[in-house]
């Protein structure tokens, strides 16, 4: 009995020294492993640090092609559309552009945009760009005038006054003068108080007539010397022909009024 205790205890201790040497093997390949992976895992890091920086100062330098390219590449699949705005072909308009402005203006204007219709409607007016057309002009100006374009209503305006491309009439002109008057354009105040001052489309009126020219003559910016005098000047004649209660009527219709 003790030698089988004994034989077993020594079979035993050769078994565990087996499975002590194995585990150290598996211990040795194991630590060997990890170091590998710590060297690629620095190696990695390393690569990750240049991509980034190599990345960050390439969206930094090609940042604006960068972006003009999605942008465009957008545009090709139908993602993104370009952002229109009649102000560029106003800008092209004031330049004297006016091929550029009619390109950039008429695919707004078709949309219904008034400053665009009011822009197309100035290039026909006035032939810049294109044949002068009067007729195009006033249809350009009455639709923007009904989308609630100031100047267009005033420009409409000057078309029934002169008879250019609609007939002469001088009621169709005061209309669209007070509306845009009531918008704060100074012209079709102006326009408007000299209806009233000769009771043309209107019936004559001087205490309107006086009101309108005296809020021209201030809403003319300063640096409009020209018409501020000539609105000054006509209101000082319209004067000459009130009494000085309906000259203090006028001013205090003058000092209440508010654009729409």
């Amino acid at each position: 009995m003790q030698w089988f205790r004994l034989g077993r205890d020594r079979a035993q201790e050769a078994a565990l020294e087996a499975r002590v040497t194995a585990l150290q093997t598996a211990l040795a390949r194991c630590k060997g492993v990890a170091e590998r992976w710590s060297r690629f895992r620095r190696v990695i890091i390393a690569a990750t640090a240049v991509v980034s920086l190599a990345l960050g100062f390439t969206l930094g330098v090609y940042r604006d092609a960068i972006k003009h390219s999605m942008v465009e590449l957008g545009r090709a699949v139908g993602i993104a559309r370009p952002v229109m705005s009649a102000d560029a072909a106003e800008a092209a308009f004031q330049k004297g552009n006016y091929e550029a402005a009619l390109r950039l203006a008429r695919p707004l204007a078709e949309q219904n945009d008034a400053a665009a219709e009011a822009i197309l409607g100035r290039l026909y007016a006035r032939g810049r760009g294109v044949p002068v057309d009067e007729a195009e002009a006033a249809k350009w100006f009455r639709r923007a005038a009904e989308h609630g374009s100031a100047s267009a209503r005033f420009n409409l305006g000057n078309l029934y006054t002169e008879g250019k491309g609609v007939p002469q009439d001088y009621s169709e002109a005061a209309k669209w003068y007070r509306l845009a008057a009531e918008q704060g354009d100074a012209q079709a105040q102006y326009n408007l108080g000299l209806a009233y001052a000769k009771g043309e489309g209107v019936t004559e009126d001087n205490v309107s007539a006086h009101m309108w020219l005296n809020l021209a003559a201030a809403r003319f910016p300063p640096s409009d010397t020209v018409n501020r005098g000539v609105a000054v000047a006509s209101r000082e004649a319209v004067a000459g022909r009130m009494s000085p209660e309906e000259i203090a009527d006028a001013q205090k219709r003058a000092r209440e009024w508010t654009p729409k």
